[in-house]
């Protein structure tokens, strides 16, 4: 005999998934509108950087020791690179693994380039292409992740995306493309400091404009 399901049941059933739906379609909207909403930050992914019109560019040296240098000072120095801040958010936790895997993995001979390179060559999809290639291995919540594009020495800048995912689906909430300008003294130093102005824009503006938009 074939089970019969009353109209109570199936009503019960769609308001589950519409509501599952729903949660899932308001995780960005809670994210902005709650300074409870804790935040991951996972670092820089270098995987498709340009270093451009650096002479004294060490290929090898970037890859193997500067990059991860650079993702380190970040979480290292809280009160310069203030997440918390900058997202309007009472816990900030860090988590690095994924973005160094990755990073380690890069072809040195492709991230040193001379002469004219756009700086919009990373389109916005090839951003989230990337960042939907990680796996969290289990963990929930948002993340925040830089995808750097370019770093060039001859206008001193540096254009990276910011992009907040769902770490649990590895989908892309929001992802957006800025430049900053670098400064100081030692190559991690230098391009550490637009990670820091990227960080003072988003305390600035940013934040409204995308919690505007999110609703």
């Amino acid at each position: 005999m074939k089970p019969v399901f009353s109209s109570k049941w199936l009503f019960a059933i769609m308001l589950l998934v519409f509501g599952t739906q729903s949660a899932s379609a308001q995780t960005l909207k809670e994210f902005f509108n709650s300074s409870e909403v804790p935040l991951t930050y996972l670092g820089i992914d270098f995987t498709q950087a340009k270093v451009v019109n650096d002479i004294a560019a060490n290929a090898m040296d970037i890859r193997d020791r500067q990059f991860a240098a650079i993702n380190q000072v970040v979480v290292n120095e809280p009160k310069k690179y203030d997440f918390s801040k900058a997202f309007s958010k009472t816990t900030v936790t860090s988590d690095l693994s994924f973005v160094n895997a990755k990073n380690a993995k890069i072809d040195a001979g492709k991230i040193v380039e001379s002469g004219e390179v756009k700086d919009d060559r990373l389109t916005k999809s090839g951003a989230e292409s990337i960042a939907k290639g990680y796996h969290f291995g289990g963990k929930k919540g948002i993340g925040l992740m830089f995808i750097m594009e370019n770093m060039n020495k001859t206008s001193a800048t540096a254009t990276m995306y910011v992009v907040l995912i769902d770490m649990a689906s590895s989908k892309v909430l929001l992802s957006e493309r800025m430049t900053a300008k670098a400064a100081g003294f030692g190559f991690r130093n230098y391009w550490a400091k637009t990670v820091d102005a990227v960080l003072l824009e988003i305390e600035k503006s940013k934040y409204k404009n995308w919690k505007s938009t999110a609703g």
